[in-house]
């Protein structure tokens, strides 16, 4: 993944394009996904939906990894010039859309084999919005999410809903590579 210092990032800035909703970085949670993934292989991940993907290394990685056909889905539509620039350095392609999470229907998310989302349910506000997504999402036959956050309350509030709802599990992770990151990830697997 670039930094903010890769020539093609300051590109995209010299550009006058600026991320507004945090989209703004490489989350650690990315690399919380990334690496759970690479020990647990999912068993269907030929469409995965990368949600408030930001500069998307997670859906990337998915891409170039698991063979993957993503589409990366932000609120904010200039956090694409980023996530473009990353996935070319990846010799990947992935498909945006412009979204919010309360705004993804069970039709659209039936598209999909897998959703993922990292650092996603960061202000009170996001708890309902997240949990309603990830009940549509298994409505509509997404056979497993992975969500991963740094532990914030927010998060254990929705991921506590959504395991007594469905089902799955909590899990803490911490990474030992060179980017070092701890915390918790969702995953429910829906068949």
């Amino acid at each position: 993944m670039p930094t903010a210092s890769h020539p093609a990032i300051r590109r995209v800035r010299r550009q006058g394009t600026y991320p507004t909703i945090h989209g703004n970085k490489l989350w650690k949670s990315t690399v919380l996904i990334m690496d759970y993934l690479k020990k647990n292989p999912p068993k269907h991940a030929r469409t995965v939906i990368d949600v408030g993907c930001g500069w998307g290394a997670s859906g990337i990685w998915c891409a170039k990894q698991l063979g993957s056909d993503v589409t990366s889905m932000d609120a904010d539509p200039d956090v694409f010039p980023f996530l473009d620039v990353a996935a070319v350095l990846n010799g990947v392609a992935t498909s945006p859309l412009v979204s919010r999470f309360e705004r993804l229907t069970t039709r659209q998310l039936a598209e999909f084999d897998m959703l993922i989302g990292a650092d996603i349910c960061f202000w009170d506000e996001l708890v309902d919005p997240v949990f309603n997504m990830v009940n549509r999402a298994l409505k509509a036959g997404v056979k497993q999410i992975v969500i991963a956050d740094p532990r914030r309350p927010t998060f254990s509030e929705m991921a506590a809903r959504a395991v007594e709802r469905h089902g799955g599990e909590v899990v803490e992770w911490e990474t030992r590579s060179s980017i070092k990151a701890s915390g918790a990830i969702l995953v429910i697997d829906n068949g």
